[in-house]
């Protein structure tokens, strides 16, 4: 089988893949590249979630690309129609043709030598690794572990009799019209589930073990929908983008400086919808403090609302132990269930699984240094995008693949191979991911940390890095080796180092 060599391999064809595809398209005319994906579709997190009431939990003004804007009119999108959006993207673009389905790349291999990556990766059933080569890798595979969820060990799991289910594996045949149904959690995942199963169950009970910040937010975007009755199409689009950002970043820095304020806030918003301030102490009252942990969002405040019609109820308590009719609470109480929900969260996994290698030597993700968000110190011509935590993913994402293309601009108009960041020597390491949450905090340390100054932070605020990211200097703390000419041995490379 031939080995296919391509100018940059982008890895994954979710959001953040299809994104960087455009962006290689349009800002790197001609280049050759393609997508591996390990799925056989486009949509990456939103091709695998199909639990009930699936959607964003960012705008749609934020959350889509730039240069693609959100035509729907629901300002938190369903799975489906940001999985379409993003096909339709991959179709008018042409990129679809570029991408490899069912092809999950294994490892990857620098050779200095060379100056490219080979790559190995799986196809579909064939038990013979497909080989391709590359000048430049991208890993665009976000950060969740597509395998695996997180599973607690509860005890006494095999004597219950119902059906026990993860939303990241969602049965088809499931049907739980008239039924009694358990949603283990209380994040993100969980007030979705929550009143989109609400209506046909029997009745939905949310148990967990403490309380999350929740936020209401409107379903649709009202002044957005005015700029569009008095702007044309792409201005309405961009005031509206510009509004919701400014809208984000100034509530998470309100949060960060007056977290008690933002505390009180969030109690009257569930006070107004719940109409029980006791019931919103004990339920909804996190000890943490605000952006501690990533806001869940609730459209209309559906979650509330299905409390407040007695279609749902939230129990806050500890897990003794299943059995056969349910569960069994640390209080004794026993919740009857014939569906039980585990929305405990999802397992992190740095760069889609895939192991990298420098020269031979493995390369210890961990105990790497990222480069600007984007890069690992120490690797050449790799990048990986991560969107923000504390905003919409493809805000963060979108600049990462904007700086890949100008690295790659000025690898060639300097006659460069390669781009390696030289990390400080010394210095403090913080963890790259810097929230509270537990799934955060169950595989933070699987990713690379990031160090003390510019280029070797990564900051949480979208405000700033809009500006300074398309402005960065791409050969700050960086090593270059040029191209090797016909004249030169070949074994033989020229070394720049910026300062």
């Amino acid at each position: 089988m031939l080995t296919e060599h391509l100018d940059v391999l982008v890895i994954g064809a979710g959001l953040s893949g299809i994104g960087a595809a455009w962006r290689l398209r349009h800002e790197r005319p001609g280049i050759r590249y393609a997508v591996l994906e390990a799925r056989s579709s486009i949509g990456g997190t939103w091709d695998l979630f199909r639990y009930p009431g699936v959607r964003s939990d960012s705008d749609m003004y934020t959350l889509s690309y730039p240069f693609r804007p959100w035509r729907g009119t629901e300002t938190m999108a369903s799975g489906a129609s940001i999985r379409q959006y993003i096909r339709d993207t991959a179709d008018e673009a042409g990129i679809t043709g570029h991408i490899r389905f069912n092809t999950r790349v294994l490892s990857a291999e620098w050779s200095s030598v060379a100056a490219r990556w080979t790559v190995r990766a799986a196809v579909g059933t064939d038990p013979q690794p497909q080989t391709y080569t590359c000048d430049f890798l991208y890993s665009c595979t976000g950060y969740y572990d597509y395998a695996h969820g997180h599973e607690p060990d509860f005890p006494g799991l095999a004597d219950y009799t119902g059906r026990f289910v993860h939303p990241q594996f969602w049965p088809e045949d499931l049907d739980h019209t008239g039924k009694r149904v358990v949603v283990i959690g209380s994040g993100a995942t969980a007030v979705t589930i929550v009143p989109a199963m609400a209506g046909a169950a029997a009745h939905v009970t949310m148990l967990q073990r403490s309380p999350s910040y929740l936020t209401p937010l409107p379903a649709t975007d009202v002044v957005a929908q005015g700029l569009h009755r008095v702007l044309p199409a792409r201005a309405a689009y961009r005031a509206a983008r510009v509004k919701n950002i400014l809208l984000a970043q100034g509530f998470y820095q309100l949060a960060r400086r007056r977290p008690e304020r933002v505390r009180r806030i969030l109690r009257r918003f569930a006070v107004r919808h719940l109409g029980d301030p006791a019931y919103v102490d004990e339920h909804f009252t996190p000890t943490y403090q605000p952006w501690d942990q990533r806001l869940c969002v609730v459209p209309d405040g559906d979650l509330f609302e299905s409390v407040r019609q007695g279609q749902a109820s939230v129990v806050t308590d500890h897990i003794d132990r299943f059995v056969p009719e349910g569960i069994r609470l640390a209080s004794g109480e026993i919740l009857d269930a014939d569906i039980v929900v585990s929305a405990t969260g999802l397992s992190l996994l740095a760069l889609g699984g895939v192991t990298l290698s420098v020269d031979g030597e493995p390369v210890d993700i961990p105990a790497r240094m990222t480069y600007r968000g984007v890069m690992l110190g120490g690797v050449p011509n790799f990048a990986y995008c991560i969107g923000y935590t504390n905003a919409s993913w493809t805000l963060r994402a979108d600049l990462s693949s904007r700086f890949v293309c100008r690295l790659l601009t000025y690898l060639d108009r300097h006659g460069y191979a390669s781009a390696t960041p030289v990390p400080p020597v010394g210095g403090r390491r913080r963890p790259l991911l810097d929230l509270s949450s537990g799934y955060v905090q169950r595989g933070v340390d699987r990713f690379p940390a990031q160090g003390e100054r510019d280029p070797w932070i990564v900051r949480q605020n979208h405000l700033r890095e809009a500006f300074t990211t398309p402005r960065a200097d791409v050969s700050r703390d960086m090593t270059f080796t040029r191209r090797a000419t016909p004249a030169a041995p070949a074994d033989s490379t020229l070394e720049d180092i910026a300062p």
